[in-house]
């Protein structure tokens, strides 16, 4: 179960909740969307309304059930209470997004959010998982060079519901899908923020997801099956760690200053002493490990001399590496090294005890590979 942030016990409960501003008979009324509240909010919701706590667990308990969208389906309600959370509250959800299929069986989803921005997600479908890529914001304000989201901009921070209905959205799709057209299970097994956004620049809105994830009474997914990436927001990166056991993804992508403050201009407020050092602090259970990414762009940061470096680097952290190929875009300069050199790069950190992995790339036929996700309607949508 995740810890409760101590941020939010400051914070009184209307602040909490997001709210829409509907006509109802020509008189604007308010109602809150109960996919953007964590359980306990939900019970403070209900309490609020002159209903004892236990109501606000049955709630939860619907809520994401798969094909409940109406309080009358809440059968165990009371239906004066129904009536009540239907002037009151509301259940958002995604519909009819737009559905991209890569050869290799991903399916990159595009949705429109209320205020016609758009975000996207990315299944990645194998036999014993199903993961889904998901999004923490609209656009990423982190300007990495490499990556396609930083062309956007940044746009906006992801509420909770729209972080969540993303996993839900996918849910409905794998649940529709015949059997001779799934790949793996009929439900989405693991989660990565790793689509558009830089998560802990969102970091109460993620933490607040998170507890929806992973409460029993909600998508009931554990949270090692839950990873958060970062391009390492060091401060962010502690109280993510004391408030949560999600599994943590640092983007690295090189071993001194002067190339990551080129690659990633965070690394110029958190250089890499001081993100390794963080790193080696983390909150982290016995036998869990960070996983390092590192993206391999050719004459950049891809040498046999940056390997040991690499190695030396990452010395004592509880760790495994993950060897990320560049996906090439004609939007960037950057280009892939040869399988050759990935495999000397990886052959120097197994040679030093690591546990490594080539990334292979998935969807890029779809543009949905990693590094990019981009959506150009956001620019003219307002």
């Amino acid at each position: 179960m995740l810890k409760v942030c101590a941020l939010y016990k400051a914070i009184k409960l209307p602040e909490l909740i997001y709210n829409t501003r509907i006509d109802v008979q020509n008189k604007m009324t308010t109602r809150t969307d109960l996919r953007n509240l964590t359980q306990e909010e939900i019970v403070d919701y209900v309490e609020s309304l002159g209903q004892p706590a236990f109501r606000g667990r049955q709630i939860m308990a619907w809520l994401y059930r798969p094909g409940i969208s109406e309080f009358s389906q809440m059968t165990d309600l009371a239906k004066d209470f129904r009536r009540i959370l239907s002037e009151h509250a509301y259940m958002s959800s995604f519909q009819n997004p737009l559905i991209e299929r890569s050869k290799d069986g991903c399916v990159k989803f595009g949705f429109r959010l209320d205020d016609g921005k758009m975000i996207e997600s990315v299944l990645i479908p194998e036999p014993d998982r199903n993961t889904l890529c998901v999004s923490s914001q609209v656009g990423c304000a982190m300007n990495c060079s490499f990556c396609l989201t930083a062309t956007m901009g940044f746009i906006r921070n992801l509420s909770p519901a729209e972080i969540v209905n993303q996993v839900c959205a996918v849910g409905d799709f794998l649940r529709a899908e015949s059997k001779g057209n799934l790949i793996g299970s009929d439900r989405v097994t693991n989660i990565v923020f790793m689509g558009m956004g830089e998560p802990l620049n969102n970091l109460d809105n993620l933490l607040k997801s998170l507890s929806i994830l992973t409460e029993q009474r909600g998508l009931d997914l554990t949270n090692r099956r839950i990873t958060v990436s970062t391009c390492g927001i060091v401060p962010q990166m502690q109280i993510l760690g004391e408030n949560s056991t999600a599994n943590l993804a640092v983007s690295l992508h090189a071993v001194d200053d002067e190339t990551r403050d080129k690659l990633m201009p965070i690394n110029r407020r958190y250089p890499v002493a001081e993100l390794i050092e963080a790193c080696r602090t983390f909150p982290m259970a016995k036998r869990k490990r960070i996983m390092f990414e590192y993206i391999l762009l050719k004459g950049i940061n891809d040498s046999d001399a940056e390997a040991h470096k690499l190695a030396k680097l990452l010395r004592g952290i509880p760790c495994k590496i993950n060897l990320l190929p560049y996906n090439e875009s004609p939007a960037i300069p950057y280009k892939s090294p040869s399988y050759s050199r990935i495999l000397s790069f990886q052959k120097i950190l197994m040679n030093a005890k690591y546990s490594v992995f080539v990334r292979s790339s998935r969807g890029s036929d779809i543009s949905a590979a990693c590094g990019q996700l981009a959506r150009e309607e956001n620019s003219d949508i307002s």
